[in-house]
């Protein structure tokens, strides 16, 4: 089977948009799944949308990456779009020609630095990962190329700075706060280091945008079946080695003012894309209702013998306990308008519901320390402070982590404790090292010392628990009800 490209696809018979030639207007550091099913998407459709028209240049990060493949394609791969739509089921297949060449930034910066100073470029895109945006000031200017990605672009602006171009418009896509925020502060960093003078710092200050952006997909990525893989590419008429899969849902909220979003392309283009004064609001919606409702069910929910996150949206006890916790208990305390928030919330069922992703209840269950405490203490906190009262459902997602964590402990391992839930199976819980060995070490105490021992631990929540009133007895109530009748009519029990 011929490999896509350009006069494969045309054989093929593909009857989608394609656009083949475009002035190069973005240049996008990454090549991974997620970029690709999400900002590359985007541009795509304002390609077929609008008279904007650009191409997109990749560069991988590392020296490690697909720039061969990714050329030998001719830029094209195949993008899935697949998951629910308001209870439909959608599976669509999108070649994105949005891209246009792929370079490895040890081998090719030299073309990276031409790139950069062309005048139809507009934009720069980045997901570097998390640990991405890093000032690292052992990196030096004269290094080919320089190590890190906020020194690689920084000698990449001062390049463009020195050939008198204008600004442009970065777009930090790495999932930390103030993300494009905080890639300024490493640039101008770096500038001061090296020497690179007032007037390029002011060119920077004044003349380029860094935006923080909130991103939202869940990209599962490649096929991984073999046998799906090659029943795609049968039907498809072409081997694609890059293919992509993407959920239906997607929003980009990209801070800035309304000259921004007026001078961007995605609004003429009919997208989920908007330019907002402050993302934190966005960002709080996000952790609250998609990340906090991920932890507030998936621990008391593999308990009552669920596996995966699909099969937890068909229980009527697990669903119906998700729902009251987030319209009853998280929406309230938000600081977005209601009604946008009960959309947000209603396209999480629709999210957690997709049949083409496994979701794993065990890999949410990682690290559920941290995330119960980012994600849904805060909520349980500020539903206190406004109504002074408890949080029924909230209260009991923490002595369902707590059940988790301590049901029926078998031994601590190296990187975990093995545990077996009711229906007899073994389980591992996998967290930081002080926290597995605090839960061993107090395998054999009674649960009234557990619940005291957890809620009082400052070092888990930067705070002592039991000093809200009736959390405590709260708590051990609800754990009670998990241990004697079990996760699903623990959770059927909030109201």
């Amino acid at each position: 089977m011929e490999r896509l490209n350009y006069a494969v696809l045309e054989k093929s018979g593909y009857q989608g948009y394609i656009l083949k030639e475009a002035p190069t207007k973005v240049l996008q550091f990454g090549e991974g799944n997620f970029l690709r099913a999400f900002v590359d998407y985007y541009f795509d459709v304002v390609n077929e949308k609008t008279d904007w028209k650009g191409k997109i240049v990749m560069t991988q990060p590392r020296s490690k990456g697909r720039d061969v493949i990714f050329n030998e394609q001719e830029g094209l791969y195949t993008l899935y779009i697949r998951g629910n739509d308001k209870g439909t089921k959608v599976d669509q297949r999108r070649v994105i020609s949005a891209v246009e060449k792929c370079y490895n930034p040890v081998d090719h910066f030299d073309e990276l630095m031409r790139v950069v100073c062309l005048d139809s470029l507009e934009y720069i895109t980045s997901n570097t990962t998390e640990a991405g945006i890093v000032y690292d000031g052992s990196v030096r200017f004269d290094d080919k190329p320089p190590a890190t990605f906020p020194a690689k672009l920084t000698k990449l602006l001062y390049e463009r700075f020195k050939a008198g171009k204008k600004g442009i418009v970065v777009l930090a896509c790495e999932l930390i706060d103030a993300n494009g925020r905080e890639l300024k502060k490493c640039v101008l960093r770096h500038i001061d280091d090296w020497g690179l003078g007032e007037e390029f710092k002011k060119w920077i200050q004044e003349e380029n945008t860094f935006c923080s952006t909130l991103v939202d997909r869940i990209v599962p990525g490649a096929v991984r079946d073999p046998e799906e893989l090659e029943k795609l590419n049968r039907a498809n008429g072409y081997e694609d080695k890059v293919i992509d899969v993407g959920e239906v849902f997607s929003v980009w909220y990209i801070e800035g003012d309304q000259s921004l979003e007026d001078r961007m392309p995605f609004k003429k283009a009919g997208l989920n894309v908007h330019v907002v004064p402050d993302i934190a609001p966005y960002k709080k919606r996000k952790v609250r209702i998609l990340n906090g409702a991920h932890t507030g069910f998936s621990l008391g929910a593999y308990l009552a013998g669920k596996d995966i996150v699909r099969d937890c949206m068909e229980d009527d006890a697990v669903c119906g306990f998700m729902n009251r916790m987030l319209y009853n208990e998280i929406i309230p305390i938000l600081p977005l308008p209601e009604e946008d928030c009960k959309e947000f919330a209603a396209s999480v069922k629709d999210r957690f519901d997709n049949p083409f992703i496994d979701h794993q209840l065990l890999s949410i269950s990682l690290n559920s320390t941290a995330k119960w405490k980012a994600r849904n203490m805060p909520s349980l906190l500020e539903y206190v402070e406004k109504f002074g009262k408890l949080p029924e459902c909230l209260v009991m997602t923490l002595a369902a982590y707590i059940a988790f964590y301590s049901t029926g402990i078998k031994e601590r391992t190296k990187d975990s404790l093995v545990c077996v839930r009711p229906k007899g199976d073994e389980y591992k819980v996998q967290d930081d090292e002080w926290v597995l060995d605090f839960y061993y070490e107090r395998k054999d105490i009674s649960d009234a010392t557990l619940v005291r021992d957890v809620l009082s631990n400052t070092r888990m929540w930067d705070e002592d628990l039991t000093k809200v009133a009736g959390l405590e007895q709260q708590v051990l109530a609800d754990l009670d009800l998990i241990r004697q009748k079990g996760a699903a009519a623990a959770f059927a029990s909030c109201k």
